[in-house]
């Protein structure tokens, strides 16, 4: 292999990978889409014209249709007249008014064709258009979900997990103990005050309880005379009427 053949190839080496890291996708895409985009007002130029020539035709072919008429109408007006030379002229002019005639006929013919032909090819060019605008589009998307990706896998390798996970594990457990230490004091703190208040709320329940009990049987009759009188106080070493009674009323319950 010769030296010159040998630099092209690294030349198409170092240049075609420049060229294909440098080519975005997505530039490409939106540029092909607006390539095709601008194309179409060229096309209907082209298509505009087709048509024009057609209707331009068209219209020699009425004028000269009406020429054929006005023509014939003169030579047959001339005859009546006696007049054979200006008759032979009119034919002249008629003579050359259908073949212009028939060849306009012919060109509106080929131009018709051409019309069809053009709009049918505007057509098939905005269907295909409209297709690879979808693919286009669909396929950036694509390119667009694989920089995503691309992002977060990178992302992802410069992430050290496994660091971070002891760090959560660590700091977690460090809070864990604290509030279970802090539950605990706050149990102990409170442990004696509840049981203390609890014995009270029962005991103040259960004279509520007797004290309604002896109001029914005061009422029905059912208790000594002495227990009647609550507002006396009691000897020391005694107890009052009352409290005998809710004694006795508690021990009947139990």
């Amino acid at each position: 292999m010769g030296l010159w053949s040998r630099l092209k190839r690294s030349m198409r080496a170092v240049f075609g990978g420049v060229i294909e890291k440098t080519e975005d996708p997505e530039l490409i895409l939106q540029q092909t889409i607006r390539d095709m985009h601008d194309r179409v007002p060229e096309l209907n130029n082209a298509v505009t014209s087709v048509m024009a020539t057609e209707k331009l035709h068209a219209r020699t072919k009425e004028r000269l249709e009406q020429q054929v008429v006005d023509l014939d109408s003169k030579i047959k007006a001339s005859v009546k007249m006696g007049r054979d030379d200006i008759a032979t002229a009119y034919i002249g002019q008629l003579q050359q008014a259908q073949v212009d005639l028939q060849n306009t006929t012919q060109l509106l013919a080929q131009a018709s064709e051409a019309s069809k032909q053009a709009l049918k090819a505007r057509d098939n060019y905005l269907l295909q258009m409209r297709r690879r605008t979808d693919e286009a589009l669909r396929l950036i998307n694509q390119s667009k979900q694989a920089k995503l990706q691309e992002q977060l896998a990178q992302t992802m390798e410069t992430f050290q997990l496994g660091d971070d996970a002891s760090t959560f594990n660590e700091m977690r457990d460090k809070i864990d103990r604290r509030v279970a230490t802090a539950e605990a004091k706050m149990q102990l703190s409170s442990a004696g005050v509840d049981t203390q208040m609890q014995e009270i709320e029962r005991e103040a329940m259960d004279m509520q309880l007797q004290d309604k009990l002896l109001e029914y049987k005061r009422e029905m009759g059912l208790l000594s005379p002495g227990s009647a009188q609550q507002g006396a106080l009691p000897a020391q070493g005694q107890s009052s009427a009352s409290d005998k009674d809710r004694a006795m009323i508690k021990e009947g319950t139990e």
